[in-house]
């Protein structure tokens, strides 16, 4: 009888769950759905034989993880290509039109939370797992089964995997930050910060009590269940229990896609969730399939992305910040203002020549945006807006930090502090060797390198290597317990194992970025082969120029630097080239290849990444020795001179035609 009645419970309960948190119609009151949960909570207690982590009691959360599991994804979860205007949708639908003739779209809201896939097995929720990287995510579930508009069960017993956006309703947010500052804690900047915290969170109670909320928009393989359309696989998710968004319009073409975007923008202030676009997908499956993909991205479709707003407020002064290699940046304070979600207090100003030509003035009232939607600039100030106090910014003559002259060079527009003892440098120099980048170790961030440095621990990048013989002064440091720093000395310790292309970006040799320290690690193998080639040598070197080749015989003929390799050596410090397994041939190989103009389907970065990966050698600028160049929209002088030089040229399409083929 006990068994029969909390099985009969937990399929009450996950019918009111579904009718109150996806369809928006309780049946029974809040008081009716408390006396189930209670007696269910009671029954479960008394046989504990008859647990099950599926239960509905589960969503209260309780277990807590000592990390999180990566999960491997049997299908990628790709990324989308971006469209910023009307123009870009125009030709993302003529690309796709040219392939397949007419066809319609799916039009949905662009939830701005976190991507996230489940999967069923034998009608169970068995995995709840992030994006992560497209190809390994981590395994959430335990947070997951707290969001109650999730269904632990589903009527079809196979296996199934559906994706969607967890996300925090903008009420919840109000909420979650109304509690945390009454508690004195950090305040959320937005609801999706707040939403991958709560999902990251080992503790699922805390998950459970952040009232997340979820909507599913793709089912993947879908045509496997004789799904021929993406409206179709919509209405079936629906069938199933789970939340898809009402707001999705089927659209005959472009241009509705568009009057859909237009009413939606009109609307976003009013839903009651953050949105950031709208995704527009081919609706036939048949012809997504016939479409392909990209090596980043699904051919078949594109995510518009609204405007970046731009909000007036006041710089309330101009302050400046010293690199590694010595270059000054100008940054403005503001008055705090809330621009795209999170509020923005301060942006940079780039250079002396962006201040004087904005004719930017502190007390300015000044219109700022998001670049990107993620770096806050100036866009301008509003001299009509100045008193009569008003007057120009001088740059300073001097480091901030040091108050050494500074120095700007004939032909840059940059200004540097080239005192090499400055403490900002030092730093900034310090915690560059130690970034993802380049030695890749965790924990050694700016904030940590300024705290080691003043409190005298850290002094060079040498001295990185020698933290582990101070271990008793670095466990009594603010936020420095005894397992953070034996996770730091770990991670320094790993570090002396990477490839000599990650310690010559390291170095921080001027001139030379990731790309280049990867190229003359590739040609010359170990440091020291390296160190003893002059400059003819390096500039027969595709790719590094006279500038760079100069830059590194310079570098290599400095005393300090030659204690710092012998150092570095002496530690353990690999100071050679890591072999990589080489990819299989394509048409790609040894091709030297150029990329020019605006490209919509991967963005150049992604488009260099995929060439690198079959063989190619991207490069910046062409010549006689350039096999080819693909060449975007806006194309300009490379496009030119590629032609002038009877280099072949493709288009966007040829290419990504030759990425469809090789991604078969």
């Amino acid at each position: 009888m006990s068994h029969q009645r909390i099985i009969e419970l937990r399929k009450l309960i996950n019918r009111y769950n579904h009718e109150y948190h996806v369809l928006d119609a309780p049946s029974v009151s809040d008081g009716h759905y408390d006396a189930c949960m209670r007696e269910l909570l009671q029954l479960e207690s008394e046989f504990p034989e008859l647990a099950d982590p599926y239960s509905p009691t589960q969503r209260v959360g309780g277990k807590v993880l000592d990390g999180f599991k990566k999960v491997s994804h049997e299908v990628m979860m790709l990324s989308l290509a971006n469209a910023y205007s009307f123009a870009d949708l125009q030709a993302f639908d003529a690309r796709i039109r040219k392939d397949v003739g007419d066809i319609e779209y799916v039009a949905e809201l662009k939830i701005d939370g976190l991507a996230m896939s489940l999967r069923y097995q034998n009608g169970r929720l068995s995995l709840a797992a992030t994006r992560g990287d497209g190809e390994v995510g981590e395994d959430v579930t335990h947070n997951i089964i707290t969001i109650k508009s999730i269904p632990l069960h589903i009527s079809e017993e196979i296996f199934f995997e559906v994706r969607g956006e967890v996300f925090m309703p903008k009420a919840a947010f109000e909420k979650l930050n109304d509690q945390r500052r009454n508690n004195g804690l950090e305040l959320f900047a937005n609801p999706r910060n707040a939403a991958a915290g709560s999902v990251r969170q080992l503790d699922s109670q805390v998950a459970a009590s952040r009232q997340l909320d979820a909507y599913l928009y793709y089912l993947v393989n879908a045509q496997s269940l004789n799904i021929h359309s993406h409206q179709q696989a919509l209405k079936y998710l629906s069938s199933l229990g789970f939340k898809v968004n009402p707001l999705t319009r089927v659209c005959a073409d472009i241009h509705q896609v568009w009057s859909f975007i237009e009413e939606m923008s009109a609307q976003r202030d009013q839903l009651p969730y953050d949105i950031d676009g709208i995704v527009i997908k081919v609706n036939s499956l048949e012809i997504q399939s016939r479409l392909g993909f990209t090596a980043k991205t699904p051919r078949w479709a594109i995510a518009y992305k609204f405007p970046a707003d731009e909000v007036m407020t006041t710089l309330e002064d101009i302050f400046l910040t010293v690199g590694r290699t010595g270059k000054v940046t100008p940054n403005a304070k503001l008055t705090p203002v809330t621009l795209a979600q999170t509020t923005v207090g301060y942006a940079q100003l780039h250079n002396e020549d962006y201040i004087r030509n904005k004719d930017i003035r502190i007390h300015d009232k000044v219109l700022v945006r998001k670049a990107g939607d993620i770096i806050p600039e100036v866009v301008a100030s509003l001299p009509q807006l100045r008193d009569d106090t008003s007057a120009p910014y001088h740059f300073p003559k001097h480091c901030p930090k040091c108050a050494q002259p500074l120095v700007r060079f004939k032909d840059e527009a940059d200004t540097y502090c080239i005192n090499n003892e400055c403490p900002a440098r030092i730093v900034e120099a310090i915690a560059h060797f130690a970034s993802r980048d380049a030695m890749n170790i965790e924990g050694l961030g700016v904030r940590r390198v300024e705290q080691l440095y003043e409190q005298g621990l850290i002094r060079s990048v040498e001295d990185i290597y020698f933290l582990h013989q101070k271990k008793d002064v670095l466990v009594t440091l603010d936020k420095m317990g005894e397992k953070s720093v034996e996770k730091l000395i770990m991670a320094i310790e790993a570090s002396k194992s990477n490839s000599l292309d990650k310690l010559l970006y390291g170095l921080g040799i001027r001139h030379i970025g990731e790309k280049a320290a990867t190229t003359l690690a590739a040609r010359f193998e170990t440091m020291d082969q390296l160190m003893n080639a002059d400059e003819e040598q390096l500039s027969c070197v595709r790719e590094i120029g006279s500038v760079m080749a100069q830059s590194v015989v310079l570098f290599f003929s400095q005393r300090p630097n030659h204690h710092l390799i012998d150092v570095l050596r002496s530690v353990g410090v690999n100071m050679e080239m890591t072999k990589k397994k080489a990819e299989k041939s394509s048409f790609f190989t040894n091709k030297t290849v150029v990329l020019t103009g605006t490209l919509v389907q991967m963005t150049r970065s992604e488009a260099s990444d995929w060439l690198s990966r079959q063989g190619a050698n991207v490069t910046s600028s062409v010549s006689k020795n350039t096999d080819l160049v693909i060449a975007g929209t806006e194309a300009g002088s490379k496009l030119t001179k590629a032609q002038s030089l009877g280099v072949t040229v493709w288009d966007e399409e040829r290419f990504m035609q030759e990425v469809a083929t090789l991604e078969k």
